[in-house]
């Protein structure tokens, strides 16, 4: 088994290095959200006045706030907030969205025809902008964030779930089950379900990247965690007014958010290329 694992983990390393190396990112990223005392030993809450606005280097690598606070343990310990809010609005994007385009492209007709509607009117919409009218309403609060970032992308996994379920329907197998007397249930969730997922799971890769950035976003327009919860995006906007002088206090965090988002759309990317052929 390893005579055969081995070789192959070296040709996918020569092959695409960059994926490899997108997977590590991610990994890393999951490693501080899950047991962020491993990579840090500083607190994120905790620190030195005396010490504000240090510079990144051996003692600090992102250096420090206002307060004193390390930002490398606040970005590491900030990993849980912002990813735990979006695995949560992907859950809620995939499994809503999925089951109502799922509907939609099975069951056809004026069923069909009303759920486009609704979701062609929630598309027009700016998905940002619909998550802040939800968390609006809802209240300011990480949990309220992952479950507007996911309600404003439920409109693109069901109109990808769609698509799917109408290529799926029309092919020969699918015909040759009503035609030896399998009801329409068994269809459904012998053939169709499974060979319609593939699409939708690459988009949740893909919405995962989309939605760090969202719930980052609220965050930093203060819509997310309060202060002195580290969360990404508010570390980010934590260091804007000091940006010209103190360069570090947002660049860095910012930074470490751009790579996550990046390596996650490098992934996707790889999915989606498998997918086709």
């Amino acid at each position: 088994m390893s005579r055969t694992v081995v070789p192959a983990a070296l040709a996918t390393l020569v092959r695409s290095p960059g994926l490899v190396l997108a997977w590590l990112i991610v990994l890393v990223a999951l490693g501080w959200a899950v047991v962020p005392h491993l990579f840090t030993g500083y607190s994120p809450i905790e620190g030195d006045t005396a010490a504000s606005f240090l510079p990144p280097g051996p003692e600090h690598w992102f250096g420090t706030d206002r307060l004193g606070r390390d930002l490398f343990a606040r970005s590491v310990y900030g990993a849980r907030t912002t990813l735990t809010a979006t695995l949560l609005a992907v859950l809620i994007a995939f499994g809503i969205g999925t089951a109502v385009g799922l509907l939609s492209g099975f069951a056809g007709g004026l069923v069909d025809t009303a759920v486009m509607r609704v979701i062609d009117v929630s598309l027009a919409i700016p998905s940002l902008l619909l998550a802040m009218v939800v968390v609006s309403v809802l209240g300011y609060s990480t949990d309220n964030i992952a479950l507007a970032v996911g309600v404003s992308a439920i409109a693109s996994f069901a109109r990808v779930m769609r698509a799917e379920v109408l290529t799926v329907v029309h092919q020969d197998y699918v015909r040759a089950a009503y035609g030896v007397g399998v009801r329409r249930l068994g269809v459904l969730l012998r053939h169709v379900v499974p060979n319609s997922l593939g699409s939708v799971v690459a988009l949740a890769a893909l919405e995962v990247g989309s939605a760090v950035l969202a719930v980052a976003a609220l965050g930093f327009l203060g819509y997310g965690a309060p202060p002195p919860e580290p969360e990404w995006g508010l570390l980010v906007a934590e260091g804007r007014d000091y940006v010209a002088i103190y360069p570090w206090a947002s660049i860095l965090p910012g930074t470490a958010l751009a790579i996550v988002v990046i390596a996650t759309h490098r992934i996707s990317t790889a999915l989606r290329k498998d997918r086709r052929r």
